[in-house]
């Protein structure tokens, strides 16, 4: 049997197994305590800094995706010094890079009063296109390390791209920043699936957008499973317009866990060369797989 731990987070006493982060702890008591580097399936690397709260008798506020909770701990994760020290992230972020693709970082920036203009105007550097499958715009990128780990020991193993550079500098890069075709990317994708910006994206869900056509308001999702071979990934596919625009996975999935390989995220492609007969509905089309 696990042993627990009990500590307070906003006035809620709460036990969670031992070894629990903060976070784990908030959201146990349904306190929403705001991530951007922070993903379930990847290790925490704790640095963008959003998630930061505070705890009584510690010098500095900690960030609740990697900070393990202890007995007795008190926790707040909406003291004014939280709420000042978000803010400041917020707008350091927003004056550093475009963030209109994180849907829950508008609404941050309203709760907490933030002004990223009055730090100044982020660069728009011309995204990267150098392969037909996705798109690298470092303009939206926050360095948050979430490509990096899915490329790396979290999921991938591949190593195709790191964190390059120092300071002003850093940027995320393939080997002597080479065109991604050079590299050694096997264009899994699963970077993409853990960007929080859209500075990783798929190509097909880029090309829509540069046209004004990505509607996804207009989006059904179809979970099916990949028929390229035996192991029984999940596929969510994200359906417009009677055609398949791109596909992920649910990280729930004990199989995949938001992961997969080149043909199941981008294999796609032979749906659309089959007679639009077999397309309308597209539903009825998956559900044969």
């Amino acid at each position: 049997m696990s042993r627990t731990v009990t500590l307070t987070v906003d006035g809620h006493e709460v036990a969670v197994p031992e070894g629990s982060t903060l976070l784990e702890a908030a959201r146990a008591v349904d306190v929403e305590v705001p991530t951007l580097c922070y993903l379930e399936t990847l290790t925490p690397v704790n640095v963008c800094r959003i998630c930061v709260v505070e705890v009584e008798g510690s010098r500095t506020l900690v960030p609740a995706c990697s900070r393990v909770a202890e007995p007795g701990m008190v926790v707040h994760t909406g003291s004014a010094r939280v709420r000042r020290a978000r803010r400041m992230v917020l707008e350091l972020l927003g004056s550093a890079t475009r963030l209109d693709l994180a849907p829950e970082v508008a609404s941050w920036m309203e709760e907490y009063g933030a002004e990223p203009g009055r730090w100044g105007t982020p660069p728009a550097p011309e995204p990267r296109v150098d392969n037909d499958l996705y798109v690298r715009d470092y303009g939206r990128c926050i360095l948050c390390y979430k490509c990096v780990e899915a490329c790396g020991v979290d999921a991938q193993w591949t190593f195709a791209i790191a964190v390059a550079g120092r300071g002003d500098e850093a940027h995320i890069s393939t080997e002597y920043d080479v065109d991604l075709p050079e590299s050694a990317c096997v264009f899994c994708g699963n970077c993409i699936a853990v960007c929080p910006t859209g500075a990783l994206m798929a190509k097909s869900e880029w090309d829509l957008r540069e046209a004004g056509r990505w509607t996804p308001e207009t989006q059904h999702v179809t979970t099916t499973v990949c028929s390229y071979c035996g192991v029984g990934c999940n596929l969510e596919l994200w359906v417009q317009d009677g055609r398949v625009v791109k596909v992920t996975s649910p990280l729930d999935h004990d199989v995949t866990r938001g992961n997969l390989c080149i043909k199941g995220r981008f294999g796609y492609t032979y749906l659309h060369d089959l007679p639009d007969e077999y397309l309308t509905p597209i539903d009825h089309l998956l559900s044969r797989f």
